[in-house]
């Protein structure tokens, strides 16, 4: 019997090292389906196999990679020095690739913290995200919410010095909210005091609650309703960082809790920063997974919340349970900080019961998740049009110019809700729809190591934006689900009006048109209407700014003719300003020339 020629898979895991490393796994349409680190490649991506009577999935794996196995039909890796390297790699692939069957716990925030530099006379809390690079600092947090406001409250109630550089008493020493250290007016051991007690309530907020309620009540007595509004808001704010806890923590310690639950298909992971014995702060993320990998998620979810140019305000972290790479990525926390930290998942004792105490909050997180409406709106988009991801982080994709000017691009981001700060904005060179939406999403594509892809893309336009999406996607290694909507055409026109569009959505699996009311459809118009928003907003802007150009060239003498032919060239006005003379003078002759490098 002849014997059945060697796949590609079964010839590469006979070339696998026994070294540590990255395993990337594709499919037939060469999509990044999994990645993985090994200590040992060979011995690790073999584990996945059962070789007799031919190659498959082990019985082994679970049924996530079972079906990943399944599709696979090439594989390659990547050496690396190290175990703990091996794990940094992963991690950013999976960040900006989204592989298929990885678990992704998107969350690309950074969070800040309030630190206290000693090494000044009279020290101050500030705000950072990062590192301050000195050696008498004191951080508390991450705040994931509220810091600016509990920044706020401090000096509101406590006569800290106001100003980072004042030399003379102000209006803050006049209204009693500073009692000028600038001018010796308190001495050094008597603000430390002061700064000693609001470091307290920093840890305490209840503290700051019950003192920014007597000033509350007396502003409004006063009838200063303005500024008793701003505290109502501030004590809001400064409550929604209390967690309520019975348990006593006995001795003033330092540590971080993460604890994960999964159930009816959602993730939440939590943690906990506790602070001389407090909970000063907690985040809770939820994520849609048809599985659950709890090693994966463990790495993921405490490698990003350890990022290297985070303050690092505590070096023990306690978690609910147990999981396979606990020891590596301990090691590679103790190298990246050049600091003993430990990770570990206690038994018994005050760190059992406050990992429970998470664990509990993280499945109530779920439960209440389960009632919420845009979560159960999002499920429906994911099942109606069959979708990979659940489209928590969606960004939107629109162009705009008038008759080849001003030409723009914009993105905006929806993630429970519009992420303004997020929105971006782009000058495009081309003078076609199709060649713009390519220059847009290419942009966009470039720039996932930075800023990772998201769920989904939403495309203003039809089919054939819709596939040329998908294959900058494909060309990118990232996994991202496309949907794009064509609006109505009525006269040849397109109708925007809103509740009566009968805009189509279309996706790589077909074609849909909805009811003009239904909850879908309008959640996607929504989208691409705010993404039109901002790309006629910016193109507005441009074009206004292009005018303002035009006529100082104008004023030159230039013709329209000659002024088109220099745009087309060079692109914009800024770039024929920075052209040498030889390549203006072969465009426009040499009197125009002059005439512009005399006006720059």
């Amino acid at each position: 019997m002849q014997k059945k020629p060697e796949s590609l898979l079964e010839k590469e895991l006979q070339s696998l090292p026994n070294t540590p490393g990255v395993y990337q796994f594709f499919n037939a349409q060469n999509k990044l389906l999994y990645v993985g680190k090994a200590k040992d490649l060979k011995k690790r991506v073999r584990s996945y196999f059962a070789f007799s009577p031919s190659l498959h999935a082990s019985s082994k794996n679970s049924l996530r990679i079972q079906k990943m196995i399944a599709e696979a039909v090439h594989l390659e890796f990547i050496n690396t020095s190290s175990e703990a390297d091996a794990l940094i790699l992963e991690n950013s692939f999976i960040k900006q690739l989204h592989p298929k069957y990885n678990i992704l716990l998107r969350d690309d925030k950074t969070y800040p913290y309030i630190y206290i530099d000693f090494e000044e006379d009279f020290a101050r809390f500030k705000i950072t995200r990062k590192i301050i690079k000195k050696p008498k600092i004191k951080y508390f947090g991450p705040f994931f919410k509220g810091a600016k406001a509990l920044l706020d409250a401090l000096y509101f109630y406590y006569p800290l010095k106001q100003k980072q550089s004042c030399d003379k008493p102000c209006i803050f020493y006049q209204i009693s909210r500073c009692l000028a250290p600038c001018a010796g007016l308190i001495s050094k051991a008597e603000y430390e005091k002061i700064l000693q007690r609001a470091t307290k309530a920093l840890l305490n907020p209840s503290i700051l609650i019950k003192n920014l309620e007597h000033s509350m009540l007396e502003l409004a007595k006063n009838e200063n309703y303005e500024e008793a509004a701003k505290l109502r808001d501030q004590i809001a704010t400064i409550k929604d960082l209390e967690v309520k806890i019975e348990l006593d923590i006995a001795r003033l310690e330092d540590f971080d809790i993460f604890a994960l639950a999964f159930e009816n298909e959602l993730l939440c992971t939590l943690r906990f920063v506790i602070q001389d014995g407090k909970i000063i702060s907690v985040y809770h993320r939820l994520s849609s997974l048809k599985e659950f990998d709890k090693n994966e998620a463990y790495k993921q979810f405490i490698l990003e919340s350890f990022s290297i140019d985070t303050p690092l305000s505590s070096n023990k972290i306690f978690i609910y349970e147990d999981f396979e790479d606990r020891q590596v990525l301990q090691d590679l926390l103790c190298q990246r900080f050049e600091k003993k930290i430990s990770i570990n998942a206690p038994k018994i004792g005050e760190k059992r019961k406050i990992c429970d105490l998470a664990f509990q909050n993280a499945k109530q997180m779920i439960k209440n998740q389960s009632k919420d409406k845009e979560s159960s709106l999002l499920n429906e988009l994911r099942s109606y049009f069959e979708l990979e991801h659940l489209p928590q982080r969606i960004e939107v994709f629109d162009n705009s110019h008038m008759q080849g000017r001003a030409i723009v691009g914009a993105m905006i981001v929806y993630e429970k809700g519009f992420q303004k700060a997020a929105y971006r904005h782009f000058h495009l060179n081309h003078n076609n729809d199709y060649e713009q939406m390519k220059e847009l999403l290419t942009k966009r594509a470039m720039n996932f190591e930075k800023n990772p892809a998201p769920d989904l893309w939403l495309i203003d336009g039809g089919k054939t934006l819709l596939k040329l999406a998908d294959e900058i996607a494909k060309s990118s290694g990232a996994n991202i689900d496309i949907l794009a909507i064509s609006k109505e055409k009525i006269d040849a026109k397109a109708h925007r009006a809103k509740g009566f569009a009968r805009d189509k959505i279309h996706s790589l699996r077909g074609e849909f048109s909805l009811s003009v009311q239904d909850e879908r459809l309008l959640f996607l118009q929504k989208l691409r209407d705010e993404a039109h928003r901002f790309a006629i907003s910016f193109h507005q802007h441009t074009k206004k700014k292009q005018d303002l150009q035009s006529s100082k060239l104008k004023g030159l003498g230039l013709s329209e003719g000659v002024l088109q032919k220099l745009l087309a060239y060079f692109g914009d006005f800024e770039n024929i300003y920075k052209a040498d003379f030889k390549e203006l003078e072969a465009l426009c002759g040499s009197k125009n020339a002059s005439k512009i490098k005399n006006l720059v």
